[in-house]
């Protein structure tokens, strides 16, 4: 087992809540943040967790893949459901490296000038 994520849900509460406490304004303004994310209504629960997982995987947060994850098995997502979202999201990353090896190539060639 990688980690222990059940715990980590508990855990991962408890270190933001001590990052609240600290600082009030980051988590009002993270909550801002997430009753504007459902705002519109055009997105179903499980949806907005399963792109939340595809995020996560690509920002590499454990906190956020403990917490999303739990949500989305509350929302309903299947397996499967994840597995696409999840491909998506190791799709982009793939993509988003060939981008940007394009970008260091051409900062080589100027620096190489």
């Amino acid at each position: 087992m990688l980690q222990d994520w059940k715990t980590l849900v508990v855990n991962g509460g408890g270190a933001i809540g001590i990052l609240a406490n600290g600082n009030s304004g980051i988590m009002q303004g993270l909550g801002t943040l997430a009753k504007a994310e459902e705002a519109k209504g055009a997105l179903d629960k499980k949806t907005r967790e399963l792109i939340a997982l595809a995020v996560a995987a690509t920002t590499r947060c454990d906190t956020c893949i403990a917490i999303h994850t739990s949500e989305a098995v509350k929302a309903g997502a299947s397996r499967d459901e994840l597995l696409e979202a999840l491909a998506v999201a190791v799709s982009l990353n793939a993509g988003a490296a060939v981008v940007y090896s394009s970008r260091i190539l051409e900062a080589y060639d100027q620096f190489a000038k």
